[in-house]
């Protein structure tokens, strides 16, 4: 069985310093608008108890991709590793995928006049590197993990927020 990646955020280790959302801007030089990893922070009136949750977000590369979906002129690709690839030459920018998507994932890239969205370092796995998100982390909060793996199987049909493994 092929490998079938996924982010694993551990928010009990994310310290909010945003050195992951920073080495991405960086990595990608995106313009100021874009975000393809964002650092959101929990307010302590939706916690149980007083405590500060930070947890770094990106995109889900979804099973079955609202944005691929709505994209009129097929931009986006599913590789077999899970990946959801986006192509700038084949967009037009409509923001149709930007709309759809219910992460609010896409970016607009004003510069660009096109959208864009975290496509997991594709290029680095592939060179079996960790994303530079990943890489990035002081603690080690954020992580590539293969929702293959026999182990994780098991855990990814315990655990709610996890995409069913093939």
């Amino acid at each position: 069985m092929s490998k079938r990646y996924a982010f694993l955020v551990h928010t009990d280790r994310c310290i909010g310093c945003n050195a992951c959302e920073i080495a991405c801007k960086n990595f990608y030089q995106q313009e100021a608008s874009v975000h393809w990893r964002k650092v959101y922070y929990m307010q302590e009136k939706d916690l149980p108890q007083p405590c500060r949750v930070s947890v770094s977000l990106a995109c889900n590369h979804c099973d079955a991709p609202s944005c691929m979906k709505a994209c009129p002129t097929s931009a986006y690709t599913k590789r077999d590793d899970g990946i959801v690839m986006h192509d700038q030459d084949r967009c037009i920018g409509c923001k149709l995928c930007m709309m759809a998507c219910p992460y609010r994932v896409p970016c607009f890239d004003k510069t660009l006049g096109k959208v864009s969205k975290c496509e997991m370092c594709a290029e680095r796995l592939d060179n079996e590197e960790a994303p530079i998100c990943v890489k990035s982390c002081p603690v080690e909060a954020l992580e590539i993990i293969d929702l293959s793996a026999p182990k994780m199987q098991r855990t990814a049909t315990r655990c709610r927020g996890f995409r069913r493994p093939i």
